[in-house]
């Protein structure tokens, strides 16, 4: 029966992973650091390095949300090639000290060139990936992403406490040329041209995003502003509860879990629907954010850990599965980039909107806030999706 499938672990498949796993440790490698260079090397307020952080997401949102509509008139290829060069180009230019409005605007085209390259790489990987395995593919391709999320902020962590920021953008360049050297090797398979009725002029939404894939990419946003913080608060609870060495691990732990399910959560997907993997995902991401506000001790943080990685690892996977099956071809880079965009506002925005909780409810009744909210995604979800998807699954039973 495996005999029978197509291949999913291709060169193609393998190269975009590898490039999609350098760009996103990158991004989180700089996250943790940035802040840092900005305050010792330019003087900068905590607000000044705080905007020197948060403005590369903006500059993601803004890369992606141009590219998708371009990026099939360009070549897929292509399009990933100048986003790793410009990215390869604006890594360089961190060793350019002209003040830190210059660096202000280094990290914002910073993020703009990922936001073209990442969004190329996905909607490659979403093209070579055969149909009836999207599920799979797409929850493989994402690991890359975890274990970056993960590993990059361990890195940055590590260096800013043993080496030179010179030496960090170092690291961060040589990555980045790897990742152009290699993308050279990928072959993109030749797309079908679009059908003139699917040619739109002049200004029109369906030119930035993809309307069919709108729906879940909205369901995207509202567990990533959950998830949000757990990624930008996690440090300063842990300094609360005094729990500040077990938290370095949380994200680990949170990785070994996502790696751990993809595999089957991904066939599951393939074989049975996404349903089966997000109304699971919904309630077990609810349970690890209530743990996370019960945790008292080392073994509570790190079991709310891997519960968050269950649940929001395979629904982030799930949904860009869903949104990429939910487009026709030639609009695939449309979905990959709407997607990316509502995740990304989610994770971008959600640490400021949730700045105005944290003074009323605290760290603890604020994940338990959040818990209350992820499982009233869960009914969301059913309305802008999946009550359809149960409709089509049993039409076709019954067919």
């Amino acid at each position: 029966m495996n005999q029978n499938k197509p291949p999913l672990w291709t060169k193609n498949f393998i190269i975009a992973s590898l490039i999609n796993f350098f760009l996103i440790l990158i991004f989180y490698l700089l996250i943790v650091t940035i802040g840092k260079y900005a305050v010792e090397e330019f003087s900068a307020t905590t607000s000044e390095a705080g905007l020197v952080t948060g403005i590369f997401i903006i500059g993601t949102l803004i890369g992606r949300l141009g590219i998708g509509r371009v990026i099939d008139k360009i070549g897929r290829k292509r399009t990933l090639l100048i986003g790793l060069t410009l990215f390869t180009v604006t890594t360089l230019l961190y060793y350019v000290q002209l003040g830190l409005p210059f660096l202000m605007v280094n990290r914002l085209l910073h993020g703009m060139t990922l936001g073209i390259a990442s969004t190329a790489a996905g909607t490659i990987v979403a093209q070579i990936i055969p149909m009836s395995r999207k599920g799979e593919g797409i929850g493989y391709f994402s690991m890359s992403a975890t274990m970056a999320t993960a590993i990059g902020p361990f890195i940055g962590l590590f260096m800013t406490q043993r080496t030179s920021f010179e030496v960090i953008f170092g690291l961060c360049l040589a990555l980045g040329a790897i990742s152009l050297l290699v993308s050279l090797f990928v072959q993109v398979p030749p797309l079908e041209a679009a059908p003139a009725s699917a040619q739109t002029k002049g200004f029109s939404v369906s030119n930035f995003l993809e309307p069919k894939a709108i729906p879940i990419a909205f369901i995207t946003l509202a567990v990533s502003l959950c998830y949000a913080s757990v990624l930008s608060f996690i440090n300063f609870y842990a300094i609360e509860i005094d729990l500040v060495d077990t938290a370095s691990m949380f994200f680990v732990v949170y990785a070994l879990a996502v790696l751990a399910s993809r595999p089957f959560t991904g066939r599951l997907m393939d074989v049975k629907g996404a349903n089966y993997v997000m109304y699971p995902a919904f309630a077990v991401f609810a349970l690890g954010l209530f743990l996370l506000s019960t945790a008292d001790n080392s073994v509570t943080l790190l079991l709310s850990g891997a519960l968050i990685g269950l649940g929001f690892g395979n629904m982030q996977s799930t949904t860009q599965a869903v949104a990429v099956k939910l487009t026709p071809p030639h609009r695939m880079g449309l979905a990959t980039s709407t997607f990316f965009i509502f995740m990304d506002a989610g994770l971008g925005f959600g640490p400021y909107i949730l700045g105005f909780m944290i003074p009323i409810t605290g760290y603890s009744n604020m994940y338990v806030v959040l818990a209350i909210a992820a499982l009233a995604t869960a009914f969301l979800y059913y309305l802008l999706h999946g009550k359809k998807e149960h409709a089509a699954n049993e039409a076709a039973s019954v067919l």
